[in-house]
């Protein structure tokens, strides 16, 4: 996560998606100047607008009502089919045969190992440390499993580590320090996803480019694939995060007809490119995701979903954007409850555009800045905001940049310099919504 931008979520769109309203049909490209929402690079936020208590509550009850159906239908199949429990995995080379509803609904909560493999500005292995957070090690990886977090993603930029085209060799030293990281994570039976982060620059999805940038997807996602096939299902594949035109048209509100018809052809070609590789790779959970990363309707409402077994979708939200970032103008650092009306929307909009058609979502960045010391407030916030995902089923992933202390975007809530905590109280507060009985 590097720098967020504000947009603004009309009134109109909360109501629309309201208890009773239909799937969200593809977005035409008048609604891409209509509707806007949250924008972050490595997380694209929600900028929630200030919307009245009667629509909040609106928004709230029919979240309430449809996530209440949800659990009950979950309830209903799990006793159905105790039987059918999947057998956890032997070992982290063991591929089960298992449904991704199966494996997600296997994950408890994570955590981001963000600036660090997501550097850029220079080549070789010295880039996980160029952002400033020291050289990842095991004891760090298991102070953060032991706290309770069963999941780990692990953002990778690979564009300075590439030889010329059309091959694009990966750099094998960048190959091999990313390798030992994941087996710090796999070793300890956590579920890591890793990726292809901050590819901006040359990842363009428009028609200008899409010819070259398929290539090169294809060659980075073959060359990762045939690196760790050998890793069983807790190794998770996740092609592309926050693909957008930078500085476009609706940048972090879902882009353009043209931009969004490019990332389906970007998640097939992902999609193709590892299932290509054979093996394990054949049956590995693969992570697609909407333009920018983005919740909002006219992306996720218009994605195209490749024809796959073991796929789901991955989102980013920031929600309330006012809330969980500074740089807003309209920033406050309370949480009296008065906004959860936007988390319950969100929800609500994931469950009734993936969920309810079967296929899993990982809310795979997520967080508040610390803002001032406000703890309290972000621990009352993230037990409503992971309340809500845990009843929707949709495990989520804290983006946690390693700042805190200097810098902005105070996203940090461990201490890597020293294995301790910031904010161990925000990290206890989301332990506990896990720890209940479900």
């Amino acid at each position: 996560m590097k720098r967020k931008k504000l947009l603004t979520l009309p009134l109109i769109l909360a109501l629309l998606t309201g208890c009773g309203a239909p799937a969200a049909q593809p977005a035409s490209e008048n609604a891409d100047s209509e509707v806007a929402s949250n924008g972050a690079e490595t997380a694209t936020e929600q900028a929630s607008e200030e919307s009245s208590d009667a629509a909040a509550s609106t928004t709230e009850a029919s979240a309430n009502a449809a996530n209440d159906t949800s659990a009950e239908a979950s309830s209903e199949s799990t006793a159905d089919d105790v039987t059918s429990k999947p057998e956890p995995a032997k070992d982290k080379y063991d591929m089960r045969d298992i449904t991704p509803t199966d494996l997600v609904a296997e994950m408890k909560t994570g955590w981001n190992l963000g600036n660090t493999f997501d550097s850029f500005g220079t080549s070789g292995v010295e880039a996980e440390t160029y952002w400033g957070n020291p050289k990842t090690t095991k004891e760090m990886i298991d102070a953060v499993n032991e706290k309770g977090f069963d999941c780990i993603r692990i953002p990778v930029t690979w564009a300075d580590h590439l030889g010329a085209a059309p091959d694009y060799t990966i750099d094998e030293a960048w190959f091999d320090r990313v390798e030992e990281v994941v087996n710090y994570a796999l070793d300890d039976n956590m579920y890591v996803i890793i990726n292809s982060h901050h590819e901006e620059e040359w990842r363009i999805p428009d028609d200008a480019h899409i010819d070259a940038v398929d290539e090169e997807v294809k060659a980075i996602w073959v060359q990762i694939a045939n690196r760790f096939e050998k890793y069983g299902d807790h190794l998770i594949f996740e092609g592309l995060n926050e693909p957008r035109v930078k500085g476009g048209t609706n940048e972090w509100s879902g882009g353009t007809g043209e931009g969004r018809k490019c990332l389906d052809r970007l998640n097939q070609t992902f999609v193709d490119a590892v299932r290509s590789t054979g093996g394990n790779n054949e049956k590995r959970l693969v992570l697609i995701t909407s333009f920018a990363s983005s919740h909002v309707i006219p992306t996720i409402g218009s994605m195209k979903i490749p024809e796959d077994d073991h796929l789901a979708v991955s989102i980013h939200a920031y929600t309330p954007y006012d809330f969980t970032y500074s740089a807003s103008g309209n920033s406050y650092d309370t949480w009296d409850g008065s906004h959860k009306g936007d988390i319950a929307g969100v929800m609500q909009d994931l469950q009734r555009i993936f969920g309810a058609k079967g296929i899993p979502v990982l809310l795979t960045e997520y967080g508040a800045e610390d803002k001032n010391g406000n703890s309290k407030e972000v621990c009352n916030w993230v037990t409503e905001y992971l309340t809500r995902a845990k009843k929707a089923g949709i495990p989520c992933f804290w983006w946690d940049n390693g700042l805190f202390e200097s810098g902005n975007e105070h996203f940090a809530i461990f201490n890597r310099n020293d294995c301790s905590w910031y904010r161990e109280d925000v990290a206890d507060a989301i332990m506990a919504v896990y720890n209940e009985e479900k």
